[in-house]
């Protein structure tokens, strides 16, 4: 190629970009379809502007174009949505239209080609699933049936606790609050228990699960080219193979399990809600027993997918939110007060806190919401893509978009909350015991809404409202200096603090006496 020929190339060449931008831009206008940054590349679209943590990059977006934003990432089709009127479009008006997921490398491996409960696709199949952790094991029957495993969890977090308040010792809440939920809810699940009072029942195969909800929380979130631009799917090999070796680790896990659950049965005859012993079945045992009456439907992998999904989904998402909350306390040390003043009034000094007195703790209730509010464990809603064309805030939305809800930005809205960077529990007065996300006008929504809501909604307030309540009501609390605590936000699927919580407690008198009186 001659100068001349390159020189014509390259004084073209931004000609020719230029109005492809231009047209782009026109024929957004001309199908309706929702404003979006003015520069969208050729082949990624706006994948150059995609920066973590994903929803801090959308809300900036949001500021420039509005709160209904339809981005091009390679060739999938995202809208964003920051605003409550259009989330209600989306997921009441439009909530059949959009209870699909979209399909990603992940969920070929992680969610069992798509098939598992938060990976399926609306339809007959995920309503099964939905149906069997409705009734089988997150209804309010089972969850009242094991509340005992969950208190007697607890107790045991407060004579650790108490080992470290005799020691004066610094305590990392994170690891805490994940002993404390992996015993509940391996206990819940499979009736077994890693963490004893003083030492690790099994210290290898907690450090295994440990690693293997990393890594599923780890490589879901990992940015996979392949996922939005077909083509480039070479570059995705190391992560797909990390993903296949990870598929096959969790699988040879939780397969474990199950075996050891089928053993217990056949050796103590378990067949129902509670065996004759008068134990409590685990989800896993009711699992089985549906099983043998209908082994077509209730196959091991099944059963491996909704293990899959609570174990790590009720472990991470509810470990983050306890520790977000009692590091908003430790900086707000009046609402802490407050709070424990709460329970001294309504529980008293003979006995510890229990989750029937949640109903009783209003202002509890409200600092859980608050912290919730600012620090939701997911803050953007697991995506969702239309199965048709439809309409949001009267634009056009195209057969095949992902739908992301940024709950960050909603959340933290000026535009519908008052001062909303300030921690204030006091907003939710009047509103503790309401729970929806209509309700609440679709301005607070960490558990989502609609057909794909989060199905454990009512365990995570029993979890984390019993224990909040307990390390409130037990102990008296200090940071480790006089700096507050560090409120950075770290990256991931959830959204945990940069730095694990680090705190100092000190038991209070009368649960010394309780726990020197009382075999608890």
């Amino acid at each position: 190629m001659d100068n001349t020929a390159i020189s014509s190339f390259l004084f073209y060449l931004p000609l020719v970009f230029l109005l492809y931008l231009i047209s782009k831009h026109f024929h957004r206008k001309f199908k309706n379809y929702p404003p979006a940054p003015f520069l969208t590349l050729p082949v990624v679209g706006h994948l150059y502007l995609f920066k973590k943590p994903l929803h801090k990059t959308l809300i900036n977006i949001s500021k420039r174009c509005g709160p209904v934003v339809l981005l091009e990432f390679g060739s999938r089709k995202v809208l964003s949505v920051s605003a409550p009127s259009a989330v209600e479009e989306c997921l009441s008006r439009n909530d059949v239209v959009f209870a699909n997921r979209p399909r990603f490398l992940a969920g070929k491996h992680i969610g069992y080609n798509h098939t598992s409960l938060v990976w399926a696709s609306y339809g007959d199949h995920w309503r099964n699933l939905r149906k069997i952790a409705a009734t089988e094991i997150l209804s309010n029957n089972r969850l009242q049936t094991l509340h005992e495993i969950r208190a007697d969890e607890v107790k045991s977090m407060i004579r650790k606790l108490d080992s470290s308040s005799k020691e004066d010792s610094p305590v990392d809440m994170k690891t805490v609050f994940f002993e404390l939920m992996l015993n509940l809810m391996m206990r819940m699940i499979a009736g077994k228990r890693y963490y004893g009072d003083d030492k690790e029942v099994d210290v290898k195969e907690a450090a295994r699960f440990r690693e293997i909800v990393r890594e599923v929380f780890l490589l879901s979130g990992a940015t996979n080219i392949g996922d939005y631009v077909p083509s480039l799917s070479r570059l995705s090999v190391k992560l797909e193979e990390n993903l296949r070796q990870l598929q096959l680790n969790r699988d040879d896990y939780l397969q474990g399990l199950i075996r050891e659950c089928r053993e217990r049965m056949v050796n103590d005859g378990v067949d129902g809600g509670v065996d004759p012993a008068g134990k409590r079945k685990s989800f896993v045992d009711v699992l089985l027993t549906r099983q043998a009456e209908e082994p077509e439907y209730y196959k091991d992998e099944i059963i491996r997918g909704l293990m899959g999904v609570i174990l790590a989904a009720g472990t991470d998402t509810s470990v983050a939110t306890m520790e977000w909350t009692l590091s908003l306390l430790l900086n707000h040390q009046q609402v802490l007060k407050k709070a424990q003043k709460e329970i001294d009034d309504k529980v008293g000094y003979e006995r510890l806190v229990e989750e029937s007195d949640m109903v009783e703790l209003p202002y509890l209730n409200c600092i859980m919401k608050e912290a919730m509010r600012m620090y939701p464990a997911g803050p953007l809603a697991v995506a969702h893509e239309s199965s048709e064309e439809c309409t949001v805030a009267g634009y056009r939305i195209p057969k095949g978009t992902m739908l992301l809800l940024n709950l960050y930005s909603i959340q933290r809205d000026p535009k519908y909350w008052v001062e909303p960077e300030k921690f204030n529990p006091e907003r939710f007065k009047g509103l503790e015991a309401v729970s929806s996300a209509k309700e609440h006008g679709y301005k607070w929504m960490p558990f989502g809404y609609g057909r794909r809501g989060c199905p454990g909604e009512t365990l995570a307030w029993h979890v984390v409202g019993l224990s909040l309540a307990s390390v409130i009501q037990c102990f008296d609390w200090e940071r480790l200096g006089s700096e507050l605590i560090d409120m950075s936000e770290g990256t991931g699927l959830t959204m945990p603090k940069a730095t694990p919580l680090m705190a100092r407690c000190k038991t209070r008198s009368f649960v010394t006496n309780l726990l020197s009186t009382y075999s608890i």
